[in-house]
């Protein structure tokens, strides 16, 4: 019972935290990303990825359908946030000590963890949980 009620919790708050910037992309669309992507050479229509990765993916998440690939989602999208716009920081420390990027780090490893672990028993049933 505690393991599948961790599980919900990390599902829960990964999905809801993701989900508010997929919110904020679609009130306020998707900002600088698809300029990042044309100054890498990739086309700018990619970015519209994002709303499979941040609104999609975490609906999917929070509901405990298709887990792992939608944390899969999830932790591609991270790493690639991290590549194109966050290499920079990478190990860069804020003024209390912390990661910079810590936020972007966090989420990484909950979707990894979600990947591994599954949904538990408070989630839709569904092959890949």
């Amino acid at each position: 019972m505690g393991y599948d009620l961790g599980r919900l919790i990390l599902r829960v708050t990964l999905g809801i935290l993701i989900l508010l910037y997929g919110f904020h992309k679609v009130k306020y669309g998707l900002g600088h990303i698809p300029h990042t992507l044309n100054s890498y050479g990739l086309p700018p229509f990619l970015a519209y990825g994002v709303y499979i990765s941040e609104v999609i993916a975490p609906l999917m998440i929070i509901i405990g359908l298709y887990t792992r690939p939608a944390a899969g989602v999830i932790a591609f999208s991270m790493l690639l946030a991290i590549f194109f716009v966050h290499t920079p920081r990478l190990t860069a420390l804020n003024s209390s000590g912390g990661a910079v990027i810590g936020l972007e780090y966090m989420f990484l490893a909950s979707a990894l963890c979600l990947m591994l672990i599954g949904a538990g028993r408070f989630s839709l049933n569904s092959p890949y949980n």
